[in-house]
């Protein structure tokens, strides 16, 4: 990275980090709701070099492309906003951030659901940091990198994909609470083996169709004279009358339920148990909180017919990728499942 940025900008960089992407092996749209989600980190990173300049550029290895940006001036709609985005709420929160050049490369695939922009925010973070000579906390960087993505970008997500970037550790999930933000490390068994596979259909995510999902587990908490859906109960439920509002609170109560279920699995190796929870989780995300697509489902239920324990799509989804439990023999698993979708791909395995 220090030769290429040395090539581009013509002057030595200052400082380099990391962050990886993510996939969520259970409890997605919980977050918000103050719920639990199991993460873990991928071996796909992003990586960030940086140094201080007379103007805030940044290139992009990916794109292959350089853009000048502005911290201070509103979001783009573009990539730079998730390198903009953290280092304004450095500024905000008191830190001193002069106009820098930024490097980036990753080999997190973009609009996959796997995080890529969360670890583009945790680089970019810990680089900017780096080079200030501070240090924070992981859990401080999560929390840093949520809320440019909040008020900067404009997404409403909650802390999952940045707490999972900046807080997780390879070959371990992350148990999550997105209330008190407490977490806590679930080493992996070795014969749990994890396949993402992007689905081959671009993620349709429209930053309106999160905010709507996230709007709407809200007014359900509302109605409940809830401060969160976090504190509702199946029996709760009953004081919904909206079908849509309740169709999304059914998915909230009954995913965080999920995850603590498939904890207790991943702890005793029941790959089995582990499995069942993943594929209910994927029918409450496409029947109840409508965010499967005939793409993604096909390939679930093809992931399933090909051996597979449990599988779900993983992430905000509208497409991208799903996540699947597999036994042994990935290759003879995989011919089966990229035969019946050849526009599939394997992500990391």
């Amino acid at each position: 990275m220090r030769e290429i940025f040395k090539e581009i900008f013509n002057r030595d960089a200052a400082a380099e980090a990391s962050a990886p992407g993510r996939v969520n092996l259970i409890g997605d749209h919980t977050d918000y709701a103050g719920g639990f989600c199991l993460p873990m980190p991928l071996a796909l990173e992003t990586r960030v070099a940086m140094a201080p300049a007379p103007a805030f550029r940044a290139h992009s290895l990916d794109l292959d492309e350089t853009a000048p940006f502005d911290p201070a001036a509103p979001a783009r709609g573009d990539w730079t906003d998730y390198i903009a985005g953290p280092l304004a709420v450095l500024r905000q929160a008191g830190f001193a951030v002069p106009p820098v050049e930024v490097l980036v490369s990753s080999d997190v695939p973009q609009g996959a659901g796997v995080s890529s922009s969360a670890a583009l925010e945790v680089a970019t973070l810990r680089a900017a940091l780096d080079l200030s000579g501070a240090k924070l906390p992981d859990m401080e960087v999560a929390r840093l990198a949520q809320s440019a993505e909040n008020v900067y970008c404009g997404v409403q997500c909650g802390i999952l994909d940045q707490m999972a970037s900046a807080v997780g550790r390879p070959g371990q999930a992350l148990l999550l609470d997105c209330r008190s933000n407490g977490t806590r490390l679930v080493p992996v068994p070795p014969e749990f083996h994890f396949a993402i596979v992007h689905c081959g259909e671009a993620r349709r995510l429209v930053d309106g169709e999160y905010n709507e999902r996230r709007r709407s587990v809200e007014e359900a908490a509302r109605l409940l004279g809830m401060v969160s859906l976090r504190d509702a109960g199946p029996d709760d439920l009953a004081g919904i009358s909206d079908v849509r509002l309740l169709k999304r609170a059914r998915h909230v109560v009954s995913e965080n339920t999920r995850v603590t279920a498939a904890v207790a699995a991943l702890e005793r190796r029941d790959l089995r148990g582990f499995g069942m929870l993943m594929v209910e989780s994927h029918r409450s995300l496409a029947e109840n909180f409508e965010v499967s697509t005939p793409v993604l489902d096909r390939l679930v239920d093809d992931a399933l017919e090909a051996g597979a324990y449990g599988a779900r799509l993983t992430g905000a989804g509208f497409g991208g990728c799903i996540v699947a439990l597999l036994p042994a023999g990935r290759e003879v698993w995989w011919k089966k499942v990229s035969a019946a979708h050849p526009k599939a791909w394997l992500v990391q395995a």
